[in-house]
């Protein structure tokens, strides 16, 4: 965008000086105008396109179905079908996606539900649906590349990069790491991805079986980008968890970094920490300190945006993939406190370091059993340091668990984590300088409703 708008700037200032006949005040105004008519310019672009992506929250009507026993779907069913996307250069998309209704609805009339988003190589999921509806959920898995559930790896056509069978309808897929950044909004992944999102959420809403105030949306790796985008986006969610995926990978000090760094339609436009102060609603943002692609800082900056309740669980050696999230009780047990309460099971009150220990405090509806300090001494990416995992000690007073430990020398970045069962309450991500103060991150950029009111 800045290069073409360069390239025109001196076309048009050549162009001038030829024309001018050496006047020199003429030139100086002329010039003045070039120079800062491309920043208006600029501006102007990028405030309209951040005003069409927040336009996507308006997708409220229900989009058609292939299938028309949808509405019908029976409990303990789950089938495949097509919803409509939005249009992708003038042709008409489908979403494939996975719908299962829980087998014992029970007494309620209408049950909680959850949007379930993958992340890259992966697809809409069977199995993601069935282990939401064994805890009581609906769940609508959707496909966001175009793809359905079947894999076509000797194919030279009709295939995703990833190996899924494109289907007919399909609209765009992911190209690397926002590599679709030059082409128009509107044909741009990340925007249709988020789209299909939110309209997979006004269609769950509109099942008959479902309440349409408790539904929550997940997403796993990229999946945690769309989830961390679209929660700013569609604030009709119940709650989000992010796993892995999050906001600020412009500043990560890997691949992400590298191919960010330089891209102002990711840093001005689809960068979520742009939208998060928008998300009101419970966020559980899960994740592990040997992730190699989403660095435990860059997602820190992206949890403390949003103004709602937030709980962290960092489980190590969790591995980066579909399947840990799946295996493990973290997602569930959130989701479900979250309808019955409306607000997590865990909350961190307080997190310090002094004197060389690490403190933090928890209101917990389940009791605590363990607490363990998680450190390291290295430098560098998150997910490429080395981190040692060492005990802590636990009391219960006055209604507060409280964790503390005594940090190893040269600690660099720390958290505790609080252990019931196969869950994991950790605190926010503490990064210390080498004065031993707690690092001070540089201010965040305003929320995109601060940037389009000025």
């Amino acid at each position: 965008m800045r290069a073409k708008i360069f390239r025109n700037t001196l076309t048009q200032l050549h162009q001038f000086f030829k024309n001018s006949h050496g006047n020199p005040m003429k030139v100086f105004l002329f010039s003045l105008l070039l120079i800062v008519s491309p920043y208006i310019t600029c501006a102007s672009e990028l405030n309209a396109n951040c005003q069409a992506v927040l336009a996507l929250r308006d997708l409220s009507v229900v989009p058609p179905v292939s299938d028309d026993s949808f509405s019908t779907s029976t409990p303990g069913t789950i089938r495949p079908f097509f919803f409509d996307g939005l249009a992708y250069k003038g042709k008409a998309t489908r979403v494939f996606a996975w719908l299962g209704i829980p087998k014992e609805i029970g007494s309620h009339k209408k049950i909680p539900g959850i949007i379930l988003i993958h992340g890259g190589g992966g697809t809409a999921f069977k199995e993601w649906v069935e282990r939401w509806n064994d805890q009581g959920f609906a769940a609508l898995s959707i496909a966001v590349e175009g793809q359905i559930d079947k894999r076509d790896t000797n194919a030279k056509q009709g295939t995703i990069p990833t190996g899924w069978k494109q289907h007919a309808f399909s609209g765009p897929y992911r190209t690397g790491i926002y590599g679709d950044s030059d082409k128009p909004l509107r044909d741009q992944w990340m925007y249709h991805a988020v789209a299909d999102t939110i309209l997979a959420h006004s269609l769950l809403r509109s099942h008959p079986n479902v309440n349409p105030e408790n539904i929550g949306v997940m997403g796993i790796s990229w999946g945690g980008v769309i989830t961390s985008t679209v929660v700013g986006i569609d604030t009709r969610f119940a709650f989000g968890i992010p796993t892995y995926g999050c906001g600020c990978l412009a500043n990560a000090g890997n691949q992400y970094g590298n191919a960010l760094g330089n891209n102002m339609v990711y840093r001005e436009i689809w960068d979520p920490i742009h939208y998060l102060p928008r998300a009101t609603m419970p966020l559980l943002w899960q994740s592990w300190p040997e992730d190699k692609h989403f660095p435990l800082d860059c997602q820190a900056l992206s949890y403390k945006r949003p103004p709602g309740p937030r709980l962290i669980s960092l489980r190590p050696g969790m591995g980066h993939g579909h399947a840990p999230p799946w295996n493990h009780a973290d997602s569930y047990a959130f989701a479900k406190s979250v309808i019955e309460t409306g607000r997590p099971w865990c909350k961190q009150t307080e997190v310090t370091t002094k004197n060389g220990t690490a403190k933090a405090s928890f209101n917990s509806s389940k009791p605590f059993e363990t607490a363990v300090l998680v450190s390291t001494c290295n430098l560098g990416v998150t997910g490429s340091r080395h981190w040692v995992e060492s005990p802590a000690s636990l009391r219960y007073d006055n209604g507060l668990w409280t964790a503390t430990a005594p940090l190893p020398k040269d600690t660099t970045a720390w958290f505790l984590n609080c252990k019931v069962g196969d869950l994991i309450a950790s605190t926010d991500f503490q990064q210390i300088t080498p004065k031993g103060n707690l690092l001070k991150v540089t201010p965040p950029p305003p929320d995109i409703n601060q940037r389009l009111s000025n």
